[in-house]
C-alpha cells in the first residue's frame, strides 16, 4: 500500500482563506503573509481610505486582484475558467494547481447570517491523486484521479456564484520548484 504523501495544510483563521489557499497551493507556511497581502492591497489601490481589495476591518477577505498579484510574485498566473465550457483532462494538463472561489455561509461563532461570503480554496495533485486543500477542512481531502477531479469541479461549477481558476507557472523552473515542495 502506498503511503499517504506529506501535505502541508493551513487551517482557517479569521477571513484569511485567500492567504491559506496560497500557502496550501505552494505547500509552504510562509510563502505569503497577511502583511504581504495587505501590502498588495495598498499597491493595487494606493490612495484610498477604504481599500476595495480586502475587508474594511483588516481581517482579510481578499479579492481576486490580490490573489492574482500574489501569484505573479511566484511567477504564476491565474486563468479564469469559463464555466459554460465542459472541463477536460487536456484543459487541466500542465496546471500547477487549481483555485476555487465559492459561496460560503457567513457565521460568527454559532450565529449564522442570512448572507453569504466567498471562500477561496486550493486543489493540488500529489502522487497522481488530487487533493482538496480547503482551509476549513480538518485535513487535506483526497478527490481522486483526473476523472474524479473533473466530476468534482463540474459539480461545483454548476452551483451559483462558483468560480474556477487554473494556476499556471509562467517559468518552467518555478513549476519544478513548486512540485518539489
Amino acid at each position: 500500500m502506498k503511503a499517504k504523501p506529506n501535505i502541508y495544510h493551513e487551517k482557517q483563521s479569521r477571513q484569511l482563506c485567500a492567504l491559506h489557499t496560497l500557502n496550501n497551493l505552494f505547500q509552504k507556511p510562509d510563502a505569503f503573509t497577511k502583511t504581504l497581502l495587505d501590502d498588495l492591497c495598498l499597491q493595487l489601490t494606493p490612495n484610498s481610505w477604504i481599500n476595495p481589495h480586502r475587508s474594511v476591518f483588516g481581517l482579510g477577505n481578499y479579492d481576486v486582484n490580490v490573489v492574482m498579484a500574489a501569484l505573479q510574485l511566484m511567477d504564476c498566473d491565474m486563468v479564469w475558467w469559463d464555466k459554460r465550457r465542459k472541463i477536460t483532462a487536456q484543459d487541466l494538463n500542465g496546471t500547477m494547481g487549481l483555485i476555487l472561489n465559492l459561496p460560503s455561509p457567513n457565521k460568527v461563532g454559532g450565529l449564522l447570517f442570512p448572507f453569504r461570503t466567498k471562500h477561496w480554496l486550493a486543489i493540488r495533485q500529489f502522487d497522481s491523486v488530487y487533493y482538496n486543500l480547503d482551509s476549513k477542512l480538518p485535513s487535506p481531502e483526497p478527490i481522486g484521479d483526473i476523472h474524479q477531479l473533473i466530476e468534482h469541479l463540474t459539480r461545483h461549477l454548476n452551483e451559483d456564484d462558483c468560480e474556477l481558476f487554473l494556476v499556471n507557472s509562467t517559468k518552467p523552473c518555478t513549476l519544478a520548484v513548486a512540485e518539489q515542495l
